[in-house]
């Protein structure tokens, strides 16, 4: 809850202090009032989202355009659902504009997830030896865009968290490469740290065009960026590791 400051200098939301509680420790106390602070958090409450992270693809998907109407899209990690809830909008999953295609949305967790009007949403892990099968099978073909928000378990440590995720993404566009549409998308969030050297090859070597992007909804003081590799060259042609 916030409360504005109505005097005649104008408004503004005043800042929400948490006191440090029994038993929990001062850095939780930190992350808790900046999330209750964190201006996309009180936009996801207020709209609907499932969390912030649903302003991080809508802000990339503005800037290149690859949830469109029609589209099929699956969601690697999709938990807790925030970036199907923005692509069933986008791709008209629900038909609720009569006057353009209906897309599909298909979200796939290790874990259950909430329901969520107009996407199909399965406990499965991406990594299993069936997952592409059962991804073709769900969408009836291949997909347009492959997306992922994943991101390893913290260690603590940097360089370790770092060589994690890059692993991680290496692994969906392993996945990507096998279902994706000729044309597809992938998208996918990374470490900055210097280890995704050769995944940038692959996608370079993979897709048309191939961008390193920091949404406006990325906290300042966080290190993940985004890929986004459009225009995907075929599965036939798909090089997974450099020569």
């Amino acid at each position: 809850m916030t409360e504005k400051n109505t005097s005649g200098r104008g408004q503004r939301e005043l800042r929400v202090r948490v006191k440090t509680a029994k038993g929990r420790k001062l850095s939780s106390t930190l992350w808790l009032e900046r999330q209750l602070n964190d201006p996309y958090v009180i936009r996801a409450r207020k709209e609907g989202y499932r969390g912030r992270a649903a302003y991080k693809i809508l802000e990339l998907d503005d800037k290149y355009g690859f949830l469109k109407p029609g589209a099929r899209v699956v969601d690697l990690g999709c938990a807790p659902g925030g970036w199907c809830q923005v692509a069933v909008e986008r791709v008209n999953a629900l038909g609720q504009n009569p006057k353009k295609p209906v897309g599909t949305v298909l979200g796939v967790d290790l874990q259950e997830v909430e329901p969520i009007a107009g996407a199909d949403i399965h406990v499965l892990d991406f990594l299993s030896d069936e997952a592409d099968g059962l991804v073709k099978g769900w969408l009836g073909g291949r997909a347009d865009v492959v997306m992922s928000d994943m991101a390893a378990a913290a260690s603590g440590h940097k360089g370790t968290d770092h060589l994690r995720i890059v692993a991680l993404v290496e692994a969906a566009l392993a996945f990507a490469f096998d279902v994706l549409e000729e044309g597809g998308t992938f998208v996918a969030k990374v470490l900055a740290g210097g280890a995704e050297i050769q995944m940038q090859t692959m996608l370079k070597q993979n897709f048309r065009k191939v961008a390193n992007v920091k949404p406006p909804a990325s906290r300042s003081d966080s290190s993940e960026k985004f890929v986004v590799a459009q225009g995907f060259r075929g599965r036939e042609r798909a090089v997974e590791t450099e020569d």
